[in-house]
């Protein structure tokens, strides 16, 4: 319990440090023009555009568990938008967990294999993002000075991001072509280092775990997830676009393809729940440096992210409530448990699924 309100804590100082950075020097009185002068009526669309990126997200977890279940789209989106709220409201990015916690209680589909698929999951959409940073650096070093550096960092950063995300990718696929082998490795590091008494319980979580890989045996099925991840993240990158039609300024579709990408990944740093700080700094750094003013740089960044995280926070809570699932001690303690196992499974730098 101490470590993790330590944790807790940690994210929260994280969070704090970032918000400063963002809003350092900010005119408020100008801040509050940009806010208050926003035609909010160009949020709809966006949210609209989003929650089509969320059933195609309850798609592609439907197409990942198929090997195991089929299980049609429609029952994964509820289950899908309650793991978003718990991201949203829970600490340690608990949501991902609730999910796979809640799909074994409506569909009896094991947790380890279902917390499989959500890393796959994770895996393509940082390899997306990276994409997305990728494809635009060019964009970005026209209007962003070398000497600040801030282009060079963001390519730094990038390239290290794609030697992991791709190693893991790598791992994974081979891992999904050769289980036996793959299990009889796992069964080796488990015999020496698991105490005795948990080995049993521990193999049989890998074999799940390794079940849960099943779709990525086909080169098809592969491209397939691949596509799906970029339709979603374009879809959100919509919602940005129809977002900033509600402010003054204007960059290009490409310019938020590149925000879009460095806050989704910058948001696999702790943070307090909700992504408070890591999501708006990048954001705000990425716009300045298009030459929108830090004004409505701000207050477009913070009303994107309240965006965001409402709709599918109220919506998660909702089929939730009306699943009959409450936030007791049994799910609680159940979700907690497995937090630990997701931690300790995830590559790192693994990109947070979206708000």
């Amino acid at each position: 319990m101490h470590m993790k309100r330590w944790k807790f804590w940690l994210g929260v100082l994280i969070s704090v440090v970032f918000l400063y950075f963002a809003l350092k020097g900010l005119n408020l009185g100008d801040f509050w023009q940009a806010v208050k002068n926003a035609n909010y009526w160009w949020i709809l669309p966006g949210i609209a555009v989003y929650f089509i990126g969320v059933w195609v997200r309850a798609w592609r977890w439907h197409y990942l568990l198929r090997p195991m279940k089929k299980i049609p789209t429609r029952t994964m989106f509820p289950v899908t938008c309650i793991g978003y709220m718990g991201n949203n409201i829970y600490p340690a990015r608990a949501g991902e967990v609730l999910r796979a916690v809640v799909l074994k209680r409506r569909e009896q589909v094991p947790i380890s294999a279902s917390l499989a698929t959500v890393i796959v999951e994770r895996i393509f959409d940082g390899v997306v993002m990276l994409g997305f940073v990728f494809v635009n650096l060019p964009e970005l070093a026209k209007v962003a000075s070398f000497e600040s550096g801030f282009v060079g960092n963001i390519q730094d950063l990038a390239l290290i991001g794609t030697a992991i995300f791709l190693g893991v990718l790598l791992i994974f696929l081979l891992a999904a072509m050769f289980p036996k082998i793959t299990a009889r490795i796992g069964q080796w590091f488990i015999d020496r280092i698991i105490p005795h008494r948990l080995r049993e319980k521990t193999s049989g979580i890998m074999l799940k775990f390794l079940d849960g890989l099943a779709s990525l045996r086909s080169p098809v099925n592969v491209l397939m997830v691949f596509l799906t991840s970029v339709i979603i993240w374009l879809l959100e990158t919509c919602k940005y676009w129809f977002v900033m039609h509600a402010f003054s300024f204007s960059v290009s579709f490409f310019a938020l393809m590149l925000m879009n990408g460095i806050v989704n990944l910058a948001t696999t740093i702790p943070s307090a729940p909700g992504y408070i700080g890591t999501f708006d700094a990048p954001g705000i750094a990425v716009l300045t440096a298009y030459g929108v003013e830090q004004s409505a740089a701000v207050g477009y960044t913070l009303v994107l992210h309240v965006a965001l995280w409402l709709p599918i926070t109220l919506l998660g809570a909702y089929f939730m409530a009306r699943e009959g699932i409450k936030w007791d001690d049994s799910l609680r303690k159940e979700t907690q448990v497995n937090v630990g196992k997701q931690e300790s499974s995830t590559p790192p730098g693994a990109v947070e699924e979206s708000k």
